[in-house]
C-alpha cells in the first residue's frame, strides 16, 4: 500500500502538488495529526510517528490515477469533459450580487437560494481578507455567503497569508475541519477541479466528512497564478496599471482587471505562463468535470456566467433558483446558444489537456516522476 511519502516522491518532487490540502485535512481530522502544511502551504510530515500507513492520502490525491473509475461512477463522469446535462448563460437577479461578484453572480444567488431555503447550512468559499488576499472560508449565514461574492487576487497558502506573494488560488479543502467542529451535515462546496475532484475520491472512498457536501459548483480554470513584488512590477508595465488602482481581477480566456475608474485593462494568458502555479502545468480538467455545477465566463456576455448542469443535483438546483434568485436565458430566442457555449468549453478543454499531456511527457523525458 502506497503512504504519504509516496506522495512525496510521486507528486511533490516532480511540483505536481496542487496544495489543494486533502491529505491533511483528512489526516488532520481522522489520523492524529501526522500531517500539516509548511509556511508555504507544502503537505509535509508533522510528526512521522504517529502515520499509520493507511494509504487514504495517497488515494485522494487529485494528482493519482488509483481510484479513476470509482470517482468516474461517483461523478458520472463520460468522455470527452464529463457529463453535460445542460448548458446554458444565467445570471443573479439581484443587481446588488451582480455588483459584487464576479461575471453574472450566479455562484452567489445559488448559494444564498439554497441557504435560504433551507438545504444548506453554509458553504465553503473564499472571503477577502485585505486588498488582493482572499482564505477559504466557511460561510454559515447569508451575509457571510454575499460578502464572499467577487474575485480579487487572493493571497492563500495554508491558512497563511504573506505581505509579498499573491496568488489566485485558495486551498478551500482545508475548510472540512471547520465544518466537521461545527457539526454541519449540508454544505455546498465551492471550488476549483482539483479541489472538486479531490472531494469526488473521498466519496468513492466513503470517507467522512465528504458525506457532508451536499452539493459541489465547480469553476472553470485556466490555471492559477502566484504574483510576487517583481511579478506585480512587471504585469504593471504589461497592462500599464498600477495596482493600487485595481478594484477587481477576473480570468476568463485572459486577465482581466477592472480599474477604480471602471476601465478595463487585459492580458493573454499566454503572457502569464510563467506566473502558473508549476502544478497547473499538469493539470488536464478544465471545466470542473466532476461537479455538479460547473461556471464560468468564457463563452458568456459581459454580466452573464456559462452554467453547465452535469448531474440531477445540479440540474434541480438550478430549476428551483430559476425565476426567484437566477435569470436564465430563453432557449427559444437563442435555441443555438448551448452547443456554441459547448464548443467554446470543449476547444477550451481540449487545449488544457493537450498542453498538459505536453507537459507530462517532457517530465517523463527528463527524468520526473509524475503520478498519472
Amino acid at each position: 500500500m502506497k503512504t504519504f511519502q509516496n506522495l512525496i516522491e510521486e507528486v511533490q518532487t516532480p511540483g505536481l502538488c496542487h496544495h489543494c490540502g486533502g491529505c491533511v485535512t483528512f489526516c488532520t481530522a481522522i489520523n492524529y495529526g501526522a500531517l500539516a502544511l509548511d509556511e508555504k502551504g507544502i503537505p509535509h510530515f508533522s510528526d512521522r510517528a504517529k502515520c499509520i500507513e493507511c494509504g487514504l492520502c495517497y488515494s485522494i490525491c487529485p494528482e493519482i490515477d488509483e481510484l479513476r473509475e470509482e470517482t468516474d461512477k461517483v461523478a458520472g463522469w463520460v468522455p470527452p469533459m464529463g457529463r453535460i446535462l445542460e448548458t446554458t448563460v444565467a445570471r443573479a437577479k439581484d443587481p446588488v450580487i451582480r455588483n459584487q461578484a464576479t461575471d453574472g453572480g450566479v455562484v452567489t444567488a445559488l448559494l444564498i437560494h439554497l441557504f435560504d431555503r433551507g438545504h444548506i447550512d453554509g458553504a465553503i468559499v473564499t472571503r477577502q481578507t485585505g486588498p488582493f488576499q482572499r482564505a477559504p472560508w466557511l460561510a454559515t449565514t447569508r451575509q457571510e455567503i454575499f460578502d464572499a461574492a467577487g474575485f480579487y487576487l487572493d493571497s492563500s497558502a495554508g491558512m497563511h497569508h504573506f505581505g509579498h506573494d499573491y496568488s489566485t488560488y485558495s486551498p478551500s479543502v482545508q475548510e472540512f475541519r471547520p465544518m466537521l467542529q461545527k457539526g454541519l451535515r449540508r454544505v455546498a462546496m465551492v471550488g476549483t477541479p482539483c479541489q472538486i475532484k479531490a472531494v469526488r475520491k473521498m466519496e468513492a472512498l466513503g470517507i467522512v466528512p465528504s458525506d457532508s457536501i451536499r452539493y459541489t459548483l465547480g469553476l472553470f480554470c485556466s490555471g492559477n497564478f502566484h504574483f510576487g513584488e517583481d511579478q506585480r512590477r512587471e504585469l504593471e508595465q504589461m497592462g500599464r496599471f498600477a495596482w493600487e488602482d485595481v478594484r477587481k481581477v477576473n480570468l476568463k480566456d485572459e486577465l482581466i482587471l477592472v480599474l477604480n475608474t471602471g476601465e478595463r485593462r487585459t492580458l493573454p494568458l499566454e503572457k502569464l505562463a510563467a506566473f502558473k502555479r508549476y502544478a497547473c502545468h499538469y493539470c488536464s480538467d478544465y471545466a470542473a468535470e466532476y461537479a455538479d455545477i460547473s461556471f464560468g465566463g468564457i463563452g458568456a456576455d459581459e454580466g452573464w456566467t456559462t452554467v453547465v448542469t452535469r448531474t440531477p443535483f445540479g440540474r434541480a438546483i438550478l430549476a428551483d433558483a430559476r425565476g426567484q434568485n437566477v435569470e436564465i436565458t430563453d432557449p427559444k430566442q437563442k435555441p443555438d446558444l448551448p452547443k456554441h457555449l459547448q464548443d467554446v468549453i470543449k476547444a477550451a478543454s481540449e487545449r488544457k489537456k493537450q498542453y498538459a499531456q505536453k507537459m507530462h511527457d517532457a517530465l517523463v523525458a527528463s527524468g520526473g516522476k509524475p503520478a498519472a
